[in-house]
């Protein structure tokens, strides 16, 4: 069995989903496994991975209203207030969704579903940096 990993450096612009299959599809091209499986992992607590529909962008939209109505950016019902009134709320966000994914490769290629994207989900209101690990797996 081979290995490859790569690290995908990803500027984002405040609280929105990102989509970065392309990115990761040309990691999995570079690293020449025909047959194996992909592993995502998010390194942030305030920031997460999700597979999620890639054609109708009300989808991503209607995620994000349904979590900012799920877990409310008010700093009255938090502790944590260090690193500001939208951090835990962030926490709350990663800690119900992922900080990991794993896609199967199959003829070199990730075996996504016709409609799925994998998106970096910013959970933070201002821009960060962030990195996903991809660790390729396989033959």
């Amino acid at each position: 069995m081979n290995h490859y990993q790569k690290i995908l450096s990803i500027q984002t612009t405040g609280k929105s989903l990102h989509k970065i299959t392309h990115k990761v599809e040309a990691i999995v091209a570079q690293s020449g496994i025909e047959t194996g499986l992909c592993t995502l992992f998010v390194r942030h607590t305030s920031a997460s991975l999700v597979i999620q529909e890639n054609a109708d962008p009300d989808v991503l939209k209607d995620l994000a209203n349904f979590f900012a109505k799920l877990v409310p950016e008010d700093p009255t019902l938090y502790i944590h207030k260090a690193e500001g009134s939208d951090d835990m709320p962030a926490h709350i966000r990663s800690a119900l969704t992922h900080t990991s994914e794993q896609i199967p490769i199959a003829r070199g290629k990730l075996v996504l579903g016709t409609w799925q994207g994998i998106y970096l989900w910013e959970h933070r209101q201002w821009s960060h940096h962030r990195e996903v690990v991809v660790h390729i797996s396989g033959k």
